[in-house]
């Protein structure tokens, strides 16, 4: 299919007001490019539900708190065009921080602090706590790409889920878009589809999957009794210090109640999530406990899940 590639915001703000003004519900997936599978899982959720389907590619330099991660963000633009082409998005736009934000940049190019956006409680710890300023920058984004676009329904991925929990609060302050939070796209080994993969040796790609294990052994505990946060957290860490990554966080949180630190009150809707680098990448993942774990409980070879804690 062929698709409308958009070069500025105003284009695309322009192209998003004819579908509106034909009476076509629009459904939007903002990215920063390097599209994978799960990006496209989210376009066609996005076409099941509206008229027509856009996206953004734009690698926003506000969520970025390490110069080199942007820098080495990987960027295709044909690529990622022809992919959502072939899945029959209508329409792909990007633009410059300048053209997101038309006269209000400083002179250095940068946008004024005062003018980034309080990106809600959802930011609070772990994430937010990690990386600095990067929640700022995902809601000032955000909120202005809803200003471009005026979508139905905006769709956004599972595995980033303090993300979620900030665009949902960019969407209730502004009463509109709907906010379609959809499952974690995995590869068949179980790691996250996530666009820093690429930059994964193979050998760091084989590490990486204990992120997914770690979150299921936690998934196999709770689901067969165990209530305790810091056991249920003990597990996590078993698998990630098996394979020597980074840690950066195991945590687990209460899913519909978010609070920075540990929750004080017996687990009801919890919520594991983890964070690790392998060499000079980041990766995340979290898992809703249950829910059924990535892995089968067959894969965690003399671990009792039947019995009780």
């Amino acid at each position: 299919m062929r698709i409308n590639e958009l070069q500025s915001p105003a284009a695309a703000s322009s192209w998003c007001a004819q579908q509106r003004a034909s009476g076509k519900s629009v459904g939007f997936v903002p990215t920063m490019g390097a599209l994978h599978a799960g990006h496209l899982s989210l376009v066609e959720r996005a076409l099941s539900e509206n008229d027509v389907a856009c996206v953004s590619v734009f690698v926003n330099p506000l969520q970025f708190d390490e110069a080199t991660d942007l820098e080495t963000y990987p960027r295709d633009w044909e690529g990622d065009a022809k992919r959502l082409g072939s899945v029959g998005c209508q329409m792909v736009f990007t633009g410059s921080l300048a053209q997101f934000f038309e006269g209000e940049l400083e002179s250095d190019g940068a946008l004024a602090p005062e003018r980034l956006l309080a990106p809600g409680r959802g930011a609070l710890g772990l994430e937010g706590a990690c990386r600095t300023g990067h929640f700022e920058g995902v809601a000032t984004i955000v909120d202005r790409l809803f200003e471009v676009v005026h979508p139905d329904r905006a769709y956004f991925g599972q595995k980033d889920f303090q993300q979620t929990l900030v665009v949902e609060e960019v969407a209730r302050r502004r009463g509109a878009p709907q906010i379609v939070v959809c499952p974690i796209s995995r590869e068949e080994s179980g790691l996250a589809r996530s666009s820093r993969n690429e930059r994964l040796r193979p050998q760091e790609r084989e590490r990486a999957v204990c992120l997914s294990r770690g979150l299921s052994r936690a998934s196999h505990r709770w689901q067969h009794g165990l209530r305790d946060l810091r056991s249920l957290e003990a597990e996590i860490l078993a698998e990630l210090e098996v394979a020597g990554v980074q840690v950066e966080y195991a945590a687990i949180r209460e899913r519909s109640a978010w609070s920075p630190e540990s929750p004080v009150e017996d687990l009801h809707d919890p919520v594991a999530l983890v964070a690790a680098r392998l060499g000079q990448v980041r990766l995340i993942d979290n898992h809703l406990l249950g829910e059924v774990p990535p892995h089968p409980a067959s894969a965690f070879k003399g671990l009792e899940f039947s019995s009780r804690p």
